[in-house]
C-alpha cells in the first residue's frame, strides 16, 4: 500500500452557496449584518456582566463565558464565508481546512459542556437553594468554565488526526459553507468507515450525554417548580431557566441531526441549512434571548450605557 499523501491536494475549494447567483450581494450583506450584530450583542453582554458588580453571580458568569465563546465560535467560520461570497477564488489550504474544522468542533464541544454546566447551576439554585451558595462558589464556577474549555479543545483531536492521514487524490471541491468532517470524508479516496465510526462515537458521547444531563436537570427543576404553591413563585423560577432552555433546544436540535449519524452526509441543502442554524443563527439569537427575557440584564445594560454616557458628557459649572 502506498503511503498516504495529500501533496496533489494542497488546497480545497469551498463551494459555499453555489446556487445563490445574482443574490450573492444580498446574501453577503445579510450575513455581514448578522455577524456584526452577533459580535456587538455578545460583546455587550460579556462586558456588561464583567463591569456590573450586581451581575457577579455564577449564573451570569456562565452567561458571560457563553457570550465570549460565541464570539470565538463565529470567528472560526463566518469571516471565511464572507470572503468566499466576494471572491471568485474560494480556496483554503489543507492545513487551514483542518484548523478551521478543529476550532469549529472544539468550540462547539465547549459550548455543549458549558450549556450543561449552566443547567447544573440552575438545578442547584432551584432544587437545592439552601446549599447553593456553599456549593456553587466563585472558585467552582471558574473551574467548571475552565473545564468546559479544556474538555472541548481535547475532544476533536482524534478526529483531526485521523482525517489528516487520509489520502485526498481526486476532487478537491468541498460541498459545504465551511470545512467540516462529513464533507471532508466524502472527498477521501479510500475507505472512511473508521473515521465515520470515530466521528459518530465522539459526537454521540459529547452531544447526547450532555443533552441527556441537561434534560434530566430540567426534569427535576420542573418537578420542584410545579410544587411551588404560588403562581408568582412558579413564574419567577421558570423565568430564570427559560432563556437557557431556549438556547439549548435551538443549538442541540440542529447539531444532533447534523453530527449524530452513521453517514458521511445527507443532502447538500439540508447540511447547509443545519450549518447556518448552529453556526450563524444560534450565536445571533443568544444575546436577544438572554437580554429580552432577563430584566436584571436589561437594567445592567442601561446602567452601564448611562454611566458611560455620564462620564463622556462635559461637566457644566
Amino acid at each position: 500500500m502506498e503511503p498516504h499523501n495529500h501533496s496533489s491536494l494542497a488546497e480545497f475549494v469551498l463551494l459555499g452557496f453555489p446556487k445563490v447567483g445574482h443574490v450573492r450581494g444580498w446574501l453577503f450583506a445579510l450575513l455581514l449584518l448578522a455577524y456584526v450584530f452577533t459580535i456587538c450583542g455578545n460583546l455587550l453582554i460579556f462586558l456588561v456582566i464583567r463591569v456590573d458588580a450586581a451581575l457577579h453571580t455564577p449564573m451570569y458568569q456562565f452567561v458571560s463565558v457563553l457570550s465570549f465563546l460565541e464570539l470565538c465560535y463565529t470567528a472560526s467560520t463566518i469571516p471565511k464565508m464572507l470572503a468566499n461570497l466576494l471572491s471568485e477564488k474560494k480556496t483554503i489550504s489543507f492545513a487551514g481546512c483542518l484548523l478551521q474544522t478543529y476550532f469549529f468542533h472544539s468550540l462547539g464541544a465547549s459550548e455543549c459542556y458549558l450549556l450543561t454546566a449552566m443547567a447544573y447551576d440552575r438545578y442547584l439554585a432551584i432544587c437545592r437553594p439552601l446549599h447553593y451558595p456553599a456549593i456553587m462558589t466563585p472558585t467552582l464556577c471558574g473551574r467548571m468554565a475552565a473545564g468546559c474549555w479544556a474538555c472541548g479543545f481535547l475532544c476533536p483531536i482524534s478526529e483531526v488526526i485521523l482525517v489528516s492521514q487520509l489520502p485526498f487524490c481526486g476532487c478537491n471541491e468541498i460541498q459545504h459553507i465551511f470545512c467540516d468532517f462529513p464533507p471532508l470524508l466524502s472527498l477521501a479516496c479510500t475507505d472512511t468507515s473508521t473515521n465515520v465510526l470515530v466521528d459518530f462515537s465522539v459526537n454521540a458521547f459529547i452531544i447526547l450525554i450532555t443533552f441527556l444531563f441537561i434534560m434530566v436537570s430540567y426534569g427535576r427543576i420542573i418537578g420542584v417548580v410545579l410544587r411551588i404553591k404560588t403562581a408568582a413563585g412558579r413564574k419567577k423560577a421558570f423565568s430564570t431557566c427559560a432563556s437557557h432552555l431556549t438556547v439549548v433546544l435551538i443549538f442541540f436540535g440542529s447539531i444532533i441531526f447534523m453530527y449524530v449519524r452513521l453517514e458521511k452526509s445527507y443532502s447538500l441543502s439540508l447540511d447547509q441549512t443545519l450549518a447556518v442554524i448552529y453556526s450563524v443563527l444560534t450565536p445571533l439569537v443568544n444575546p436577544i434571548i438572554y437580554s429580552l427575557r432577563n430584566r436584571e440584564l436589561i437594567k445592567a445594560i442601561k446602567r452601564t450605557i448611562f454611566w458611560q454616557a455620564g462620564r463622556a458628557s462635559p461637566v457644566h459649572h
